[in-house]
């Protein structure tokens, strides 16, 4: 008997409805058993309600299989409203950021398949922050568990998925405790994986040779901000920030979301791109396929992936931030007729 998954979804702020309906839409043309449950979060429920999650949020997402969500804002012009995403990762323990960035003929810069390994814990990223006369303080937390757990999980997955590399980033040469830290744990891990060439390069480095050489790269481990900042860089490569997926990844319960923010500019205006959402539901596939051993789960998201592929590189139904001139509806429709005549073939 088919497993019936526990999908829970969290519309967010800006374009995140528009692109949440983008994923539900094409996932029952997937013809997997799910059952749907919706999740309140972000500043739109705060400002309806004065809270920034609902009630149970987090006790009822642990009962979960998986959970797609539209980006959430967080507004700087007010420093009291902390980040709901980074509040969500903290309490899941959502350890890993997985984003991975395979180009698209037409439509990337250059030809590349590498995967970011984030850790979405520590960093700056805790936030823990103070005022001391004229001087603002941040503390930035980099842990041997942290450090090991990512890079651990890194070298898994370039193992399993046929990647003979994986790379540090970090800026040990400067910060000789924290990213020093993160570069010995790394190296510790890698003494493990003998069949895997670990190697190691500087933050600012790994920017440059990623705009130069991307194909030089195939898995790279990065404390929590500078595989923010990379990422971004990574989706300029690709053609569009709205091309970008992400897993967060813990060991109770996965979540997956776009890596593009809200978009208030063209929120409404039926035109974001909602690819980087369709490839979080890929990866969502894929998590649950290989958690619970299932093939035929671990096949439509392939099917999914191909789909959209040959909507951006052979059927070009692009939006705007791509050149093109197709909204939202037809990117979704284009990619739900690919997976259904797949589908249909395969029968």
């Amino acid at each position: 008997m088919a497993k019936r998954y526990r999908i829970g979804f969290v519309k967010g702020d800006g374009v995140g409805p528009e692109i949440i309906e983008a994923a539900l839409e094409v996932l029952p043309h997937l013809e997997l058993d799910v059952e749907l449950v919706e999740l309140e979060a972000g500043y739109r429920f705060y400002e309806m309600t004065g809270k920034v999650v609902e009630e149970g949020f987090f006790e009822e997402a642990k009962r979960l299989d998986a959970i797609i969500k539209g980006p959430l804002y967080t507004p700087s012009h007010d420093p009291s409203f902390k980040s709901v995403n980074v509040l969500i990762r903290r309490e899941l323990d959502l350890y890993a950021n997985v984003r991975p960035f395979k180009s698209f003929r037409g439509v990337s810069l250059k030809d590349f398949d590498f995967v970011i390994f984030r850790e979405n814990t520590e960093g700056e990223y805790v936030g823990v922050e103070g005022m001391f006369g004229d001087i603002a303080v941040s503390l930035r937390f980099v842990s041997r568990r942290g450090s090991e757990r990512i890079s651990r999980l890194a070298f898994f997955y370039a193992k399993a998925r046929g990647y003979k590399r994986v790379t540090a980033v970090h800026k040990a040469n400067i910060l000789k405790l924290s990213d020093g830290l993160f570069r010995q744990t790394f190296f510790n891990v890698a003494e493990s994986f003998p069949e895997i060439v670990a190697d190691e390069v500087i933050v600012d480095t790994a920017a440059y040779a990623l705009v130069k050489n991307p194909e030089k790269f195939q898995v790279l481990v990065t404390p929590n901000l500078y595989g923010d900042i990379l990422s971004d860089l990574a989706g300029g490569l690709l053609g569009s920030l709205g091309l970008c997926g992400s897993a967060l990844i813990g060991d109770v319960v996965g979540v997956f979301e776009p890596v593009h923010g809200v978009a208030y500019d063209i929120a409404g205006k039926g035109v974001a791109n909602p690819v980087g959402m369709l490839i979080a539901l890929k990866l969502m596939l894929e998590y649950l396929g290989q958690r619970y051993g299932n093939l035929e789960t671990l096949r439509k998201a392939e099917v999914l992936e191909n789909s959209i592929r040959r909507v951006l590189e052979v059927r070009r139904v692009w939006t705007p931030d791509l050149g093109g001139q197709h909204g939202t509806r037809d990117v979704v429709a284009a990619v739900v007729e690919e997976v259904s005549d797949t589908l249909r073939q395969t029968r």
